[in-house]
């Protein structure tokens, strides 16, 4: 069975991939460092990894399976999960793939790179309801895709 790992701290898609993977009988697993109230979020499973830089990446790379799907927008943690046969879902709808995830982990670092030299202040772009809406629509399909293949 596909279980949703979604790295949770940050992540403004929590409730829609929860819905999502209820309606689809998915389990749901909510990884974090801290911060989290399980009651918010009853049919899913709470985690709660020790506090570190990558605790919560390591244990969704632990734990991943080939035809899970893992949301998150820590592009390291993508290609990680890619490497682990996962499909891999960014909170805005966009899906990393093994062919994209190089040249996302190359735009990251030349986007550091700007920052550390002073070239870019480092803001994101704000999150819209057309990113919404277009995780909510791959997140459908990516578990559909992986019900239809066990």
């Amino acid at each position: 069975m596909t279980t949703l790992y979604i790295d949770a701290d940050a992540c403004p898609v929590k409730d829609d991939a929860l819905e999502i993977a209820q309606r689809h009988s998915a389990p749901c697993v909510i990884v974090s460092n801290g911060g989290m109230r399980p009651s918010r979020y009853p049919g899913a499973r709470i985690v709660t990894v020790a506090d570190g830089a990558d605790a919560a990446d390591d244990w969704i790379v632990a734990e991943a399976a080939p035809g899970d799907v893992v949301v998150t927008a820590d592009i390291p943690l993508a290609a990680r999960a890619l490497d682990k046969g996962a499909a891999v879902l960014n909170s805005d709808g966009r899906e990393f793939s093994p062919e994209s995830i190089g040249t996302a982990l190359s735009m990251r670092a030349f986007k550091q790179h700007l920052r550390e030299t002073g070239e870019s202040k480092g803001y994101n772009r704000s999150f819209t309801p057309a990113d919404r809406s277009r995780f909510r629509q791959t997140l459908d399909r990516l578990l559909k895709r992986a019900a239809a293949n066990i």
